[in-house]
């Protein structure tokens, strides 16, 4: 009984105030339509796969006399002696892992490993391996001098490179390394969420 009394005491209340209560109902209205599109709370139910190989490797030795192709109409080289035994193939030069480590949880769980790869132009980039994280608004991948897990607020305040967006929640991901980006010191991993400051996880390299 006293619940549809209230309810009719508010229905007339309403009634007596039309344009406060249609002030009211567009303000929430905005106040929900601004804290899905900050929030974005439905990629708490997303996820997303990407599976990248390694660069191709350069070959590490050059193509001799030998292998130049023929000139048409050109008469066939003199044999003189013995043939020459058959070139070695070449070998592709292999990507080089300077430091690795495991990921660990921070806000959000997260596992997989991350590896700081030199490849064989002397070019720098970082690679994520069997990674399962969170979705989130504006997730970054940075390099960081600061050392993985444990408070997050220190990020800021160290040296950090910005490598992106994070390409999926789970994969094998490559993330290229500006050129003259100075690697030393930089000394773990941290997938960063720009938009509200906290670590989703983190991982040393070492």
């Amino acid at each position: 009984m006293n619940t549809l009394w209230s309810m009719t005491r508010f229905r007339r209340l309403v009634r007596a105030h039309r344009i406060l209560a249609a002030v009211a109902g567009l303000v929430i209205l905005s106040a929900v339509v601004a804290g899905a599109a900050l929030f974005q709370p439905w990629r708490l139910f997303s996820s997303s796969t990407l599976n990248e190989a390694l660069p191709a490797a350069p070959f590490s030795a050059s193509s001799g006399p030998a292998d130049r192709p023929a000139v048409p109409g050109s008469p066939p080289p003199a044999s003189s002696g013995p043939a020459a035994p058959a070139p070695t193939p070449p070998v592709p030069a292999a990507p080089l892992v300077l430091s690795s480590g495991a990921f660990q949880s921070q806000e959000h769980e997260t596992t997989g490993t991350a590896q700081l790869v030199k490849l064989a132009d002397g070019s720098h980039l970082l690679r994520l391996e069997n990674l399962a994280s969170s979705d989130g608004p504006d997730v970054k991948v940075w390099l960081s001098s600061l050392e993985a897990g444990g408070d997050w607020f220190k990020y800021r305040s160290g040296r950090y490179v910005d490598l992106g967006a994070i390409k999926a929640t789970h994969g094998n991901h490559n993330y290229a390394i500006p050129a003259g980006t100075d690697v030393a010191g930089l000394t773990s991993v941290v997938l960063w969420c720009d938009r509200f400051s906290v670590a989703f996880g983190s991982a040393p390299l070492s």
